[in-house]
């Protein structure tokens, strides 16, 4: 699909490969993104500050999904190896296979929004049966997964739910630390909404055949969402990594004025 949207020759024009290099500090602001919002929300979770942590939670996950997306993607300025190593350590943190995601979304990139696509399969859908729906979306992107995978592929998923295994054990039958629990109660909750926040708001309403996805133009809503919103610009340009897509937007203005954006809010 995404190739059929690059046949405009003013996308085609877009400068972006410059985008794709990450200078070093950069690394590691992508790598130490989500690490002040779980210690912030254990902290308050810790203090039986419930609703501030969920707020806190909240921004964890959402910061862990960029991370994790840009790994995807080989993205973070890293080695392959060093990327499936931030992909095992964020299963464990969000709980779940990030390697089973990432089997299921370059399945989407491929097949964007197609009767297989099980990432967007909430994006046709009126916005309360998406969030009714999400907690089938974690067991259906993990059994697609396990099905469709290769042999190597299979092996990272099994060991990563392996390793959640043991980390909730440890969490419920060993630690029994009150802050621990809540938060794997907060990320059980966070994959359940992951189809309605990071598959539905940025897909319903799309056209395939002319818009596969929606974008933001306010640098305040992008600031607030850690620019992960820029979704139209990411399916155009996937080896672009998501602190550079505000950069990306505005060359894309630059070569299309007036190309039709749906926003996401």
């Amino acid at each position: 699909m995404t190739s059929n949207l690059l046949q405009d020759s003013r996308i085609r024009s877009v400068a972006w490969r410059d985008l794709t290099r990450l200078a070093w500090w950069e690394i590691v602001e992508e790598l130490t993104l989500s690490l002040p919002w779980l210690v912030l929300s254990l902290w308050l979770a810790a203090r039986a500050l419930y609703l501030p942590a969920a707020g806190a939670s909240f921004v964890f996950y959402l910061t862990g999904l960029r991370q994790v997306h840009n790994a995807f993607h080989f993205t973070l300025g890293l080695p392959r190896w060093a990327s499936d190593a931030v992909m095992l350590t964020l299963s464990v943190g969000m709980l779940g296979s990030m390697h089973a995601v990432r089997f299921n979304h370059m399945r989407h990139h491929r097949h964007c929004m197609a009767d297989d696509d099980v990432e967007a399969m909430s994006a046709t859908m009126g916005a309360w049966r998406a969030l009714l729906t999400g907690r089938l979306f974690p067991i259906r992107m993990h059994t697609q997964a396990l099905r469709g995978a290769n042999r190597n592929q299979r092996r990272w998923i099994i060991a990563e739910l392996a390793a959640n295994v043991v980390w909730v054990a440890l969490v419920f039958l060993v630690l029994r630390v009150p802050a621990l629990r809540y938060h794997v109660g907060a990320m059980v909750l966070g994959q359940c909404l992951s189809s309605f926040f990071c598959v539905w708001t940025v897909h319903h309403g799309c056209d395939p055949s002319h818009t596969l996805a929606r974008t933001l133009r306010n640098r305040l809503k992008s600031f607030v969402t850690f620019n992960m919103f820029f979704h139209d610009e990411h399916h155009l340009f996937p080896q672009v990594p998501t602190c550079r897509l505000a950069t990306l937007a505005e060359r894309i203005d630059v070569a299309a004025p007036g190309r039709d954006h749906q926003a996401v809010f």
